[in-house]
Protein backbone atom coordinates (compact mmCIF):
# COMPACT_ATOMS: atom_id res chain seq x y z
CA UNK A 1 0.00 0.00 0.00
CA UNK A 2 0.89 3.40 -0.59
CA UNK A 3 2.81 5.21 2.25
CA UNK A 4 0.58 8.28 2.18
CA UNK A 5 -2.64 5.77 1.38
CA UNK A 6 -1.73 4.21 4.74
CA UNK A 7 -1.21 7.43 7.30
CA UNK A 8 -4.18 9.32 5.28
CA UNK A 9 -5.98 5.61 6.32
CA UNK A 10 -4.73 4.81 9.24
CA UNK A 11 -5.04 8.55 10.90
CA UNK A 12 -8.89 8.29 9.25
CA UNK A 13 -9.43 5.13 11.78
CA UNK A 14 -7.71 6.78 14.90
CA UNK A 15 -9.53 9.87 14.39
CA UNK A 16 -13.06 7.56 14.24
CA UNK A 17 -11.85 5.73 17.31
CA UNK A 18 -11.14 9.03 18.93
CA UNK A 19 -14.73 10.34 18.48
CA UNK A 20 -16.47 6.92 19.24
CA UNK A 21 -14.33 6.97 22.50
CA UNK A 22 -15.39 10.80 23.20
CA UNK A 23 -19.05 10.17 23.09
CA UNK A 24 -18.77 7.21 26.00
CA UNK A 25 -18.67 8.67 28.73
CA UNK A 26 -16.18 6.54 31.36
CA UNK A 27 -17.87 8.07 34.64
CA UNK A 28 -18.21 11.17 36.08
CA UNK A 29 -16.73 11.08 39.92
CA UNK A 30 -18.30 13.14 42.63
CA UNK A 31 -16.03 15.59 42.60
CA UNK A 32 -16.93 16.63 38.73
CA UNK A 33 -18.78 20.13 38.63
CA UNK A 34 -19.45 19.34 34.85
CA UNK A 35 -17.84 18.35 31.40
CA UNK A 36 -17.23 14.57 31.16
CA UNK A 37 -14.54 12.22 31.91
CA UNK A 38 -14.26 9.67 28.48
CA UNK A 39 -11.84 6.88 27.76
CA UNK A 40 -8.50 7.99 26.45
CA UNK A 41 -10.30 9.79 23.67
CA UNK A 42 -7.55 11.53 22.69
CA UNK A 43 -5.01 8.86 22.94
CA UNK A 44 -5.03 8.34 18.96
CA UNK A 45 -4.42 11.44 18.30
CA UNK A 46 -1.42 11.14 20.93
CA UNK A 47 -0.68 8.26 18.91
CA UNK A 48 -0.94 10.12 15.19
CA UNK A 49 1.37 12.84 16.20
CA UNK A 50 4.07 10.18 17.50
CA UNK A 51 3.47 7.68 14.64
CA UNK A 52 3.68 10.54 11.85
CA UNK A 53 5.25 13.73 13.17
CA UNK A 54 3.78 16.91 15.01
CA UNK A 55 2.56 18.68 10.95
CA UNK A 56 0.24 15.41 10.69
CA UNK A 57 -0.21 15.45 14.07
CA UNK A 58 -2.07 18.56 13.90
CA UNK A 59 -3.08 18.08 11.02
CA UNK A 60 -4.83 15.16 12.19
CA UNK A 61 -5.95 17.04 15.83
CA UNK A 62 -7.77 19.82 13.55
CA UNK A 63 -9.89 16.90 11.69
CA UNK A 64 -10.98 15.93 14.92
CA UNK A 65 -11.39 18.80 16.43
CA UNK A 66 -14.59 20.00 13.46
CA UNK A 67 -15.89 16.33 14.35
CA UNK A 68 -15.97 17.02 18.03
CA UNK A 69 -17.47 20.26 17.00
CA UNK A 70 -20.06 19.45 14.67
CA UNK A 71 -20.88 16.31 17.43
CA UNK A 72 -21.00 19.50 20.16
CA UNK A 73 -22.78 21.85 18.00
CA UNK A 74 -26.08 22.45 20.40
CA UNK A 75 -23.61 24.10 22.53
CA UNK A 76 -23.06 27.28 20.85
CA UNK A 77 -26.87 27.90 20.79
CA UNK A 78 -26.76 29.12 24.04
CA UNK A 79 -24.31 32.17 22.77
CA UNK A 80 -26.21 35.28 22.24
CA UNK A 81 -24.70 36.60 19.81
CA UNK A 82 -22.17 35.72 16.33
CA UNK A 83 -19.01 37.04 18.59
CA UNK A 84 -19.61 34.98 21.39
CA UNK A 85 -20.71 31.74 18.72
CA UNK A 86 -17.46 32.28 17.14
CA UNK A 87 -15.46 32.43 20.56
CA UNK A 88 -17.05 28.91 21.82
CA UNK A 89 -16.19 27.45 18.55
CA UNK A 90 -12.40 28.36 18.40
CA UNK A 91 -11.72 27.98 22.35
CA UNK A 92 -13.79 25.24 22.68
CA UNK A 93 -13.43 23.07 19.85
CA UNK A 94 -10.80 23.91 17.14
CA UNK A 95 -7.95 25.45 19.64
CA UNK A 96 -8.64 22.85 22.66
CA UNK A 97 -8.56 20.15 20.18
CA UNK A 98 -6.00 21.16 17.83
CA UNK A 99 -3.08 21.60 20.39
CA UNK A 100 -3.11 17.67 21.27
CA UNK A 101 -1.62 17.47 17.77
CA UNK A 102 1.55 19.21 18.98
CA UNK A 103 1.74 15.96 21.72
CA UNK A 104 5.12 15.22 20.02
CA UNK A 105 7.12 17.94 19.90
CA UNK A 106 9.64 16.67 22.96
CA UNK A 107 10.40 13.17 20.65
CA UNK A 108 14.63 13.77 20.77
CA UNK A 109 14.20 16.39 23.33
CA UNK A 110 13.61 13.78 26.12
CA UNK A 111 16.02 10.82 26.05
CA UNK A 112 13.48 8.16 26.91
CA UNK A 113 10.38 8.03 24.30
CA UNK A 114 7.56 6.70 26.82
CA UNK A 115 8.37 9.71 29.23
CA UNK A 116 8.56 12.36 26.07
CA UNK A 117 4.90 10.72 25.48
CA UNK A 118 3.68 11.60 29.03
CA UNK A 119 5.13 15.15 28.81
CA UNK A 120 3.78 15.20 25.54
CA UNK A 121 0.32 14.69 26.95
CA UNK A 122 0.64 16.63 30.42
CA UNK A 123 1.28 19.89 28.51
CA UNK A 124 -0.67 19.33 25.42
CA UNK A 125 -3.89 18.36 27.86
CA UNK A 126 -3.10 21.36 30.00
CA UNK A 127 -2.98 23.96 26.80
CA UNK A 128 -6.40 22.56 26.01
CA UNK A 129 -7.97 23.14 29.89
CA UNK A 130 -6.56 26.71 29.11
CA UNK A 131 -8.16 27.01 26.09
CA UNK A 132 -11.82 25.68 28.25
CA UNK A 133 -10.31 27.99 31.03
CA UNK A 134 -10.72 31.22 29.39
CA UNK A 135 -13.81 30.31 27.35
CA UNK A 136 -15.22 29.58 30.91
CA UNK A 137 -14.18 33.40 32.02
CA UNK A 138 -14.71 35.28 29.11
CA UNK A 139 -17.86 33.78 27.49
CA UNK A 140 -19.54 30.88 29.86
CA UNK A 141 -19.74 32.54 33.30
CA UNK A 142 -20.84 35.40 31.39
CA UNK A 143 -23.69 33.63 29.83
CA UNK A 144 -24.59 31.44 32.77
CA UNK A 145 -22.98 32.34 36.30
CA UNK A 146 -21.97 29.59 38.85
CA UNK A 147 -24.74 28.91 41.18
CA UNK A 148 -22.08 29.05 43.91
CA UNK A 149 -20.95 32.46 43.75
CA UNK A 150 -17.16 32.09 43.06
CA UNK A 151 -15.01 33.87 41.05
CA UNK A 152 -15.46 33.26 36.92
CA UNK A 153 -11.47 32.18 37.26
CA UNK A 154 -11.66 29.65 40.23
CA UNK A 155 -14.94 28.11 38.96
CA UNK A 156 -13.46 27.54 35.68
CA UNK A 157 -10.73 26.19 36.52
CA UNK A 158 -12.61 24.28 39.10
CA UNK A 159 -14.95 23.38 36.41
CA UNK A 160 -13.01 21.82 33.14
CA UNK A 161 -10.54 20.53 35.52
CA UNK A 162 -13.08 18.87 37.69
CA UNK A 163 -12.81 16.20 33.85
CA UNK A 164 -9.51 17.32 32.24
CA UNK A 165 -7.24 16.43 35.10
CA UNK A 166 -9.06 13.05 35.07
CA UNK A 167 -8.22 12.68 31.59
CA UNK A 168 -4.75 13.61 31.67
CA UNK A 169 -3.95 11.31 34.66
CA UNK A 170 -6.32 8.56 32.39
CA UNK A 171 -4.44 9.20 29.17
CA UNK A 172 -1.12 9.24 30.13
CA UNK A 173 -1.35 6.00 32.11
CA UNK A 174 -2.77 4.16 28.98
CA UNK A 175 -0.02 5.60 27.02
CA UNK A 176 2.55 4.26 29.48
CA UNK A 177 1.38 0.84 29.61
CA UNK A 178 0.64 0.85 26.17
CA UNK A 179 4.33 1.79 25.20
CA UNK A 180 5.87 -1.52 25.55
CA UNK A 181 3.41 -3.89 24.08
CA UNK A 182 2.95 -1.72 21.02
CA UNK A 183 5.94 0.45 20.74
CA UNK A 184 6.79 -0.36 16.74
CA UNK A 185 3.18 1.36 16.38
CA UNK A 186 4.00 4.43 18.52
CA UNK A 187 6.99 5.25 17.17
CA UNK A 188 6.23 4.12 13.25
CA UNK A 189 8.53 1.37 13.29
CA UNK A 190 5.83 -0.58 10.94
CA UNK A 191 5.84 1.54 8.35
CA UNK A 192 7.63 0.76 5.25
CA UNK A 193 9.21 3.82 3.88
Amino acid sequence: MNTSLKRIAESAMLIAIGTVLSVVTAFQGPWALGGSITVCSMLPLVMIAHRYGTAWGVLSAFVYSVLQFVLGMNSVQYAPDFKSAAAIVVLDYILAYTVIGFSACFNGKVADRRKSIILGIVVTFLARLLCHFISGVLIWEVLFPNELGWAPPIWSIAYNGSFMVPEIIITSLAAYFSYKPLERYWTGADIVR
